[in-house]
Order: structure tokens, then C-alpha cells, then sequence
């Protein structure tokens, strides 16, 4: 640094910041600075310099699948958000460790944020976890959670109004006159058992009985959701719609719906959730209840950052907008 500090003209302690790309620095000092460097075969070593700093420069993105071991991160899903985030901290000079839970033992949690392989961890999905992001959440600030607020939680959440989601996408089936209208999900899951939730209200704001042999137990698989769907129709051929926890639902639920010589919207239309990228690329397109991802991953990752500096962030609940297209209204 000293060398190159000489031949720059300038201090020892602005070839620091420079090379640290501080803003501090004017961009032509900077780039003088960059350009010197480069010649003489100075490499930061960015390692040493998070040591001292204290840092790793590394946000951990994890995947916890206790409930559906099978499921890969190249669900659409996951996909979409994780590239979101990743956008987001390395916009910030920070590296993502993705990592996938797909069986997670006592303490699991715990132990990533002691590891000290990342300044901030961001958990997609509450999965079954609620005890070990409780735990962890209570001890350590620098915790963020894609998933449903709840009463209990000591971790910083974000995540959409699952329940005004889910009585949007049945309330929407009312209004095109379905009355017969089944829920395919996994109930077990703190935001998807808020979908259910806000299908059960619009259903009983309207004056029907939520029947329990309409709520269909599903995987988060495409092809998990056949099976149980066909049982369903076989036992109750009056069902005229689906309000359905996840796109990936849906679209597998269209297509056992065509196999079977059904069209949709026509015999049965569908709602879906999340509104991936596929939805709108499907044949009929799926109407679906909106996760705003880029925005849930600023939020996110804002959260993180403000948290990591020791500041308290509060939780964030983002409006589900309902994005109607052909799977309910022919032309939509």
C-alpha cells in the first residue's frame, strides 16, 4: 500500500479506502488508485481484511424442508425469491451462502448463526420450525424470516397477509358464482394454514358451511397433487373451483383437471398463490394471489442489514393483490 500510495501521491490510509472502494474517495482518485495497483499485482486479500473488520461479508440464505423433504430449491418459488436476495446483498459488497435444511436436527439453527460462517441469516419458509427460529430469533438480532407474523415469534418476519389472501382468492370464485369451491394445501404450515383460514372466512361471510371433505392435505410437489385432487372429484363432482396454497398447486391441478377431460375455468376454475413467473405463461393462464418477492426481498434484506448494524427492525406484512387472468374468467 505504501508503494502504491507513493506513486499515486497520495496518503497510505486513502489507498485504503480506495481499495475498499469507499465513496469517500472521488471516483478519479479512485480509479488512479485501481489502475496503479492493477499494474504493480496488488490483490486485496479480502479474507484478512474481514478479519479485521470483524466481518465475514457473507449472508446466509437457508431453506429449512422439515416438511417436505423432496422439495428443491428450483421450486419456482424458491427460485424467484432466492434471486431476488441474492440481488439484493450483493448490491451491499456481500456474498450469499445458500444453504438447504432438508432434515433439521435439534439446534440446527443455532449452530449456523454460532458457526460464524455469515454476519445475518435469512430463513425462507417457517417450515416446522417455529421453536428453533424462536430460540435462535431470541438471542441473535441478526435473523430474518420470509413467512406468516405470528403472535408468538421473536424474530423479525416478513411476508404477505396470507388470511386476506386466501379470502381474496375464494371471495373472487364467489363473485364468478362458484359455490362449490375446494382448498388443496398443507394445512400444517403457518402460512398456508392462513390461506385456509381466509377461505374458510369468505366462505362463511357468504353463508356457507366450510366442509372439511372440500380441505384437501397435498404436498408442495407437482406431482404429489394428482392423486388426492382425482379422489376428490371422484368423491364430490360438484365442486366447481379450486382455491389452490401455491401456483405449483395450481398448475399441477389443471393439468389432472384436463387429464380428466375437465376444462378450467369452464367445469372448475382455479386460483393459485405466489404468482411465479410460470403462472402467467400457463395454458389458461392462472389467476393468482400476488407475493411481491422483489419487494419482500428489499424489505428483507434492509431488515437484515439494520439488524446486523444493532438496530431493531420491526416485522413487515405486505397487501396480497389478487391478479385475475384465465383460469377464472375466460379473457382475464
Amino acid at each position: 500500500m505504501a508503494d502504491i500510495a507513493r506513486l499515486a501521491g497520495v496518503s497510505v490510509s486513502t489507498v485504503s479506502r480506495a481499495l475498499a472502494d469507499s465513496r469517500l474517495i472521488p471516483a478519479e482518485t479512485r480509479e488512479d488508485i485501481f489502475r496503479i495497483a492493477a499494474e504493480q499485482g496488488y490483490v486485496v486479500n479480502q479474507s484478512a481484511r474481514n478479519l479485521r473488520l470483524q466481518r465475514t461479508g457473507v449472508i446466509a440464505v437457508v431453506i429449512p424442508l422439515a416438511h417436505e423433504a423432496g422439495q428443491p430449491v428450483s421450486d419456482p418459488f424458491f427460485l424467484e425469491l432466492v434471486g431476488h436476495l441474492a440481488d439484493e446483498i450483493s448490491a451491499r459488497g456481500y456474498d450469499v451462502l445458500l444453504t438447504r435444511v432438508p432434515a433439521p436436527s435439534q439446534g440446527w439453527l443455532g449452530r449456523l448463526v454460532q458457526s460464524g460462517r455469515a454476519d445475518g441469516v435469512i430463513v425462507i419458509g417457517q417450515s416446522d420450525q417455529q421453536d428453533a427460529l424462536n430460540e435462535t430469533g431470541a438471542a441473535h438480532l441478526p435473523l430474518v424470516v420470509w413467512g406468516a407474523q405470528t403472535a408468538d415469534q421473536t424474530y423479525c418476519s416478513v411476508g404477505v397477509d396470507n388470511a386476506r389472501g386466501g379470502e381474496r382468492a375464494t371471495r373472487h370464485l364467489l363473485d364468478i358464482g362458484r359455490r362449490r369451491i375446494a382448498f388443496l394445501g398443507a394445512s400444517s404450515l403457518p402460512e398456508l394454514a392462513l390461506r385456509l383460514a381466509g377461505y374458510r372466512r369468505a366462505l362463511e361471510a357468504e353463508g356457507l358451511e366450510p366442509g372439511r371433505r372440500l380441505e384437501v392435505e397435498t404436498h408442495l410437489l407437482a406431482h404429489e397433487v394428482d392423486t388426492p385432487l382425482k379422489a376428490l372429484l371422484q368423491s364430490d363432482r360438484g365442486v366447481d373451483a379450486l382455491v389452490c396454497a401455491t401456483d405449483v398447486i395450481a398448475l399441477a391441478a389443471i393439468r389432472t383437471l384436463k387429464s380428466l377431460g375437465l376444462s378450467t375455468p369452464g367445469d372448475v376454475a382455479v386460483v393459485g398463490f405466489d404468482d411465479v413467473a410460470a403462472a402467467a405463461l400457463a395454458t389458461p393462464s392462472l389467476t393468482t394471489i400476488r407475493q411481491d418477492l422483489a419487494q419482500g426481498a428489499k424489505l428483507m434484506v434492509d431488515r437484515l442489514f439494520r439488524r446486523i448494524q444493532g438496530e431493531a427492525a420491526p416485522s413487515a406484512v405486505m397487501d396480497p393483490p389478487l391478479i385475475v387472468r384465465g383460469s377464472t374468467v375466460v379473457g382475464g
